[in-house]
């Protein structure tokens, strides 16, 4: 480490969610490129920084900085550079050297403590005088915390995060409870917290340790997908996320829960925001469950129309599926579900038929890009995604919110009918949002396949809607194993019901390959994406999908990406590249976003590179293609299947992982030409029944298993279900009776 003194001459580019700077440094007389992460800085700031000489491929020489140490100036001519710069508005060279040379090295004291004394200077009203004195303030805060918090190990980018929420309350905050930032603070978690606490001297055992313990711990099972957590199980695994003794954590839970931190109903231990979030959903849920049925004997000619729609759009409906249509029609809330091939995109297709020859108005959605593209193509209909629909918005700092939706209550939506795909996909937190902007009067219908597994985010909410048993449930039975088809919707079927599968090969559509070791695995991976299956299947080799099970282990995600990166897109001196942390990411990589981002920039473009669309925000499991790594903005550039172009900061690329293979869970309302599902073994709570059915409901043309028949065998009699912590259901009961 080295460490170089000098004042900043120009702030060439700063992020200002990051801090990442690049800066023009004057040092021993020469001018530099330093970089790193630095507060909000100005031209003629003094600083002393620590870090290394780099050799950057573009920009040759820098200066990488790990730390810094904001300075005054002490002479008078590096005063009037410094406030000559434009650092203070309305302040420039000339109006610089007239305080200078009136105040001389007080300058900077006078500014502070008797900013009114200004109004001497010629140009400077007592109003301007006062303005100045606040501002130089505030830059005194920030460069005072910098110091205090560098003492206790917080980079640049956390302290900037911490004093911009805090401002000046930042010392006694921290001298008093460091675990606060965790909860008040976006992106700082426990651990973070804990950290800079032991630094301050907390011991383990303290209340406030073990309070932000327990609601990091709900916080870690709410990303598992659950709700609230038994109170004993939150004893259990937050003594152990702490590594302090049980009886030592149930008295702090009842003092999160007289604090209002928790709220508890029986058993179950919520935070406020999940527990009052499941009761927003059933109130409006209750409001919208209204009795549309005009006149209870008109059902007979309910039921006419709807077989003459269904001629005119040449389908011919079982009775399930005429029941499904007949709910829609009768019920203000109604849910269709059914596996794969049971009719669900003709009940929907008569539904639309059916209301528009009503003259009512029709809104379809999905919760993903992919899956309202299939639902568009299936029913000739538009189909937005669910935040398209509700007309996504942001706050201030960029964060979805309470009111993240511009179509919530107060400006619902425009349409007399609402029909939602892929139900299962949806989590709690978007649910309460759609319901916000369903008006009452209007019709929502709910189709999606119960068998699947549960949405990414929290709740399960499809489950819930229907085990509650207060809403209209048509399931959809009879499977309409259409011509040209194969065997992909027959198994899945057998699959969901627990029967064998034949694995004689004889399919034209569904194998299984037995193979009993990983490399043997990985080496006919390549070979079906690279040559057999391309043709077979008519598609690009990044088309056919890898699924897997888990994460961890030879051919869990991490493993499976670093190997098929290196065999379907090899390093080159044509591809750049760019390694984030044990990533790297190159030109032509297959990516995924792996978490909800609201406030990320995209556009569409058409013709000549031209922007046709443009909007704000990039969702969990939207994937896409890296087509450009540009090492002088440090930026890449993915281009998402449904056309959407986002630039992502160097910084910002922990949400961003690669895709060659993802989980199966991650899959979800997607559809692939073909899949390929390595299988061999794992643990069991993974390998089951549930988990298995979802992933080979994603293969459209063809399935490939390769592995062990025998753990194949063994996941469809595993009908153990990773069953989550929900009360949506009970909520919905409590509400209506």
């Amino acid at each position: 480490m080295e460490t170089i003194k000098g004042y900043i001459s120009a702030v060439k580019f700063q992020n200002p969610q990051t801090g990442y700077t690049v800066l023009s440094f004057v040092c021993d007389g020469n001018e530099e490129t330093v970089v790193g992460n630095f507060p909000p800085v100005s031209e003629g700031e003094l600083m002393e920084v620590t870090g290394e000489w780099i050799i950057h491929p573009v920009y040759d020489r820098q200066f990488k900085a790990s730390s810094y140490r904001s300075m005054q100036p002490d002479d008078e001519v590096s005063i009037v550079r410094y406030l000559g710069s434009g650092v203070i508005k309305g302040i420039g060279p000339t109006l610089a050297k007239r305080i200078v040379d009136e105040f001389g090295k007080d300058t900077f004291k006078v500014m502070e403590e008797q900013p009114e004394l200004l109004e001497r200077i010629k140009g400077i009203t007592l109003t301007k005088a006062r303005e100045i004195g606040i501002i130089v303030n505030e830059k005194r805060g920030y460069r005072d915390a910098m110091i205090f918090l560098d003492k206790y190990g917080i980079g640049n980018v956390l302290a900037i995060k911490i004093y911009s929420f805090y401002k000046d309350e930042v010392y006694r905050i921290l001298k008093e409870n460091p675990y606060r930032i965790a909860e008040d603070i976006n992106g700082v978690g426990f651990k973070t917290a804990d950290a800079i606490a032991t630094g301050m001297g907390f011991k383990a055992d303290s209340d406030y340790r073990i309070g932000s313990g327990i609601l990091y711990t709900l916080s870690l099972a709410m990303g598992q997908g659950f709700m609230y957590l038994p109170k004993e199980e939150l004893v259990k695994n937050a003594a152990i996320l702490l590594d302090v003794p049980e009886n030592i954590v149930e008295p702090q839970i009842s003092n999160l829960l007289v604090e209002k931190k928790l709220i508890s109903r029986g058993d179950a231990v919520y935070t406020p925001m999940n527990f009052y979030t499941e009761t927003a959903c059933a109130g409006m849920l209750k409001s919208l469950f209204v009795d549309l049925a005009s006149d209870k004997s008109d059902e007979g000619s309910v039921l006419k129309r709807i077989k003459t729609v269904a001629r005119a759009c040449d389908s011919e409906l079982d009775g399930y599926q005429t029941q499904a249509v007949l709910n829609a029609v009768k019920n203000g809330i109604s849910i269709v579900t059914g596996g794969p091939g049971t009719g669900k995109t003709t009940t929907i297709k008569t539904m639309i038929a059916y209301f528009e020859a009503e003259g009512l108005s029709i809104a379809l959605a999905a919760p993903t890009g992919r899956a309202a593209k299939r639902m568009t193509e299936a029913t000739g209909y538009e189909s937005k995604t669910l935040h398209r629909l509700l007309e996504l918005s942001v706050n201030s700092e960029g964060e979805i919110s309470e009111y993240g939706f511009e179509r919530n209550d107060e400006n619902p939506l425009e349409a007399d009918v609402i029909i939602v795909d892929e139900m299962s996909m949806v989590d709690v937190f978007l649910f309460k949002a759609l319901l916000k902007a369903v008006p009452v009067g209007s019709r929502l219908i709910m189709v999606g396949d119960s068998n699947q597994l549960p949405s990414v985010g929290p709740g399960q909410v499809l489950r819930d809607l229907i085990e509650c048993g207060v809403f209209p449930v048509t399931r959809l039975e009879k499977i309409y194993r259409q011509e040209g088809t194969g065997d992909i919707v027959m198994n899945a079927h057998r699959i969901n019901r627990g029967e064998p599968v034949n694995f004689d090969n004889k399919s034209r559509d569904f194998f299984l390959l037995e193979r009993s070791d990983s490399p043997r695995i990985l080496a006919n991976m390549v070979e079906l994406i690279t040559e057999k299956l391309p043709p077979y299947v008519d598609s690009e080799p990044f088309d056919i999908q890898v699924l897997t099970p888990m994460r961890k282990g030879s051919l869990g995600v991490e493993a499976l990406n670093r190997y098929l990166q290196e065999k379907l897109n090899p390093p080159s001196p044509e591809k750049k590249e760019y390694t984030y942390g044990d990533c790297i990411f190159r030109v032509g990589d297959k990516v995924m976003q792996i978490r909800n981002n609201y406030d990320l920039n995209w556009e569409i473009c058409g013709r000549f590179n031209i922007p046709i669309d443009a909007g704000t925000g990039v969702f969990n499991g939207d994937m896409g293609r890296v087509t450009e790594i540009n090492t002088v903005i440090n930026s890449l550039k993915v281009e998402f299947d449904d056309g959407r172009r986002v630039d992502y900061p160097f910084t910002g690329l922990d949400e961003l992982e690669l895709a060659y293979a993802i989980t199966v869970h991650k899959s979800q309302g997607s559809e692939y030409n073909a899949v390929i599902m390595p299988i061999l073994d794992g643990p069991k709570q993974l390998l089951n029944r549930n988990l298995l059915y979802t992933g080979v409901t994603r293969a459209k043309k063809c399935l490939v298993i390769l592995g062990s028949s025998d753990t194949v065998r063994a996941m469809i009699d595993n009908d153990r279900e990773n069953l989550r912590y929900s009360g949506l259901k009970e909520r919905i009961l409590e509400v209506f009776k």
